[in-house]
């Protein structure tokens, strides 16, 4: 096994392989999202939502292609300057907060993902992260 990491840089490095772009129960939007994506790909809100979205829980969430992926993905992320506020936390997200066993469920779906890093680090790390990206956001 490696070395244990130093600091939450070390838990977490993109590989691009898109498996984080397939399935696992959908990219929920803000309207912010939707704004910023809409005008990204040239339509309105309400044509984007129509096209490109389907609805739980009353939340926009992104549809899927016939092979899983989002339907924004082909090869990259095809919206990536643009993409979901959902996206750019991954894999730093709240429901790890709400189960750190969340954290190994990713771990073995996402090659970037350190296994080998304890609860308290991978809690403290996803803390950190939302933190700075809420700072950012105001």
């Amino acid at each position: 096994m490696s070395n244990s990491p130093a600091d939450c840089s070390e838990i977490f490095e993109c590989r691009m392989c898109g498996d984080c772009c397939k399935g696992y129960g959908g990219t929920y939007m803000t309207e912010q999202d939707v704004k910023a994506i809409a005008d990204y790909v040239g339509t309105d809100t309400q044509t984007f939502l129509s096209k490109y979205c389907r609805f739980s829980g009353g939340r926009p969430v992104l549809v899927q292609k016939k092979n899983g992926y989002c339907v924004f993905f082909d090869e990259l992320c095809t919206i990536h300057p643009v993409k979901p506020r959902m996206c750019k936390q991954w894999p730093f997200i709240n429901s790890v907060l709400v189960d750190v066993t969340n954290w190994q469920i990713m771990a073995g779906m996402c090659p970037g993902i350190r296994k080998d890093v304890t609860d308290s680090m991978v809690k403290k790390c996803v803390k950190e992260s939302l933190i700075n990206r809420w700072n950012k956001e105001r």
